[in-house]
């Protein structure tokens, strides 16, 4: 069997008597594009941010690709290749595209930021940023500042930082939240292309997209998984449906 790259065991995390993550346990396997979906208040955000580091388990382990990294902070976990899109970091809207991906670039080789240098203008940096925007298909708007790309433009930007990241496994954090129907069918087609390349984990509550993109999908609900599986299975369950779906289905089916 194909050891996970990523593997949460039994987690757990309390604020309080609170118990927002109740005993995750979740594999996610080489390649594969994984989603996670559930209702607002399910502890999505709280479990993404366990994994990238910014929130500590109250109990439970996580292992990355081979390294139990439960009390490493987000800096190391991202030099091993673990990659944060949508809350990676700020865009910095005076600078380019071009430049905010060189500055990815610059953080993932541990060199140190000369913003008075502009990053940027470095081919060292510049090359590989150039083929990161290229990849999102932002190679058109290198040179514009990202205070003056529109806000589906910015999501993409905030891609192709990841990816400069060199990353092992990418964390997608609602990438669709916010677009137009147009921007969020650009960002499936640019997510579709990257399938396979790496493993995913998506975020989202655009349940078209997660549908057409996911290889599994588990369900949150109250910190816990009821399920996972293939779209098929968790489209034809009936506590899914309950708990989440609903009327949803009507448009997934269509």
């Amino acid at each position: 069997m194909t050891d996970p790259v990523l593997r949460l065991e039994a987690l757990c995390k309390n604020f309080g008597g609170l118990q927002v993550t109740d005993n995750v346990t979740l594999d996610i396997l080489p390649g594969e594009m994984h989603a996670l979906i559930g209702p607002n208040g399910a502890g999505k955000t709280t479990l993404i941010h366990q994994i990238s580091g910014v929130l500590k388990p109250s109990s439970g382990r996580i292992f990355f690709a081979g390294r139990d990294v439960t009390h490493a902070g987000p800096d190391t976990r991202a030099m091993h290749g673990l990659a944060r899109s949508f809350q990676i970091t700020s865009v910095l809207p005076a600078f380019t595209a071009l430049e905010n991906t060189a500055i990815a670039v610059q953080a993932r080789r541990g060199s140190s930021f000369r913003f008075f240098g502009r990053a940027g203008t470095e081919a060292a940096l510049n090359e590989p940023a150039l083929a990161a925007l290229v990849e999102v298909g932002l190679e058109d708007r290198a040179h514009v500042p990202a205070a003056r790309l529109s806000h589906g433009e910015k999501r993409a930007l905030e891609l192709a930082m990841a990816l400069a990241m060199e990353p092992k496994m990418l964390l997608l954090d609602e990438p669709m939240a916010g677009t137009g129907p147009e921007e969020t069918e650009r960002l499936v087609q640019v997510l579709d292309r990257l399938k396979g390349r790496f493993p995913m984990l998506l975020v989202e509550h655009d349940m078209e997209a997660v549908f057409a993109l996911a290889d599994r999908i588990s369900v949150l609900i109250y910190g816990r998984i009821l399920m996972t599986g293939t779209p098929a299975e968790v489209r034809d369950h009936p506590e899914v449906i309950a708990a989440y779906l609903g009327d949803e289905l009507e448009d997934i089916h269509a």
